[in-house]
């Protein structure tokens, strides 16, 4: 991401941005609401176009690359955009949709094809064994709570295989219990690597300043600027309170 700036009705929304995500990083994005986090995020995955500057994923730009190239961005968008019509397998079979033809995907939506994949990417997401082994993977998506959601649409994203995860406040509005487990799935510190699903590096924003021990890195934004980005054993109460005071 090179000089990347992004202008809205209300003033500019992103300003003269650079960062470059490496290998093997787990990136905690900070900053208050409206600092520009989300929009950070649309513009890395291409959902964006920006007004100035590039985004460029191993040499090719997000917006123009292939729709094979694409799928090794992976997103976890906060309103998680699970299709309620769908079963919990159709939904989580979806993410492989851009590893396949037309018809794996009209087989897919009819018949919720690979029960055994979807089946392990919902374990790899923390839902209980039994309750998949129950009838889980037939499930309308609407019966579900918000934390069997959550996990979904994470299982969803495992079942992608991405090379850059990015998550847009993917604990928000759970409970605390339920938000440091799904986090911790989400970063997956065993030694398989970052959700076991090939992924090479991971940026999640996140509202809770106090889990960024669980990172390397800390970027922060305020009134869409990049104001912070260093390791996350550096960063101290001073540096959070800067951050997040009134722009």
């Amino acid at each position: 991401m090179v000089n990347v700036s992004l202008s809205g009705p209300r003033g500019d929304r992103l300003r003269s941005i650079s960062l470059s995500v490496f290998e093997g990083e787990r990136i905690a994005l900070l900053g208050r609401s409206g600092a520009g986090k989300s929009t950070l995020l649309a513009i890395a995955n291409g959902s964006l176009r920006v007004d100035q500057g590039e985004v460029r994923w191993r040499g090719a730009s997000v917006c123009t690359m292939p729709r094979r190239k694409k799928r090794e961005i992976g997103m976890l968008w906060q309103d998680l955009l699970l299709v309620e019509e769908l079963s919990v397998g159709q939904n989580v079979n979806s993410g492989a949709l851009g590893r396949h033809n037309l018809i794996w995907g009209l087989a897919n939506l009819l018949f919720n094809v690979d029960q055994s994949a979807c089946k392990h990417c919902l374990q790899r997401a923390g839902l209980d064994a039994d309750l998949i082994e129950r009838g889980l993977i037939d499930a309308p998506i609407r019966q579900l709570s918000g934390g069997q959601r959550q996990r979904v649409a994470l299982a969803r994203l495992l079942r992608q295989q991405p090379q850059l995860i990015l998550a847009d406040e993917p604990i928000a509005n759970l409970d605390p219990a339920i938000a440091s487990d799904l986090l911790d799935h989400l970063l997956n510190r065993s030694q398989e690597g970052p959700l076991n699903c090939g992924a090479k590096a991971i940026v999640i924003s996140l509202h809770q300043p106090q889990l960024v021990h669980r990172f390397d890195r800390v970027i922060g934004l305020q009134n869409g600027e990049l104001v912070m980005d260093q390791p996350s054993e550096q960063l101290n109460a001073a540096d959070l309170s800067r951050l997040y005071e009134a722009g």
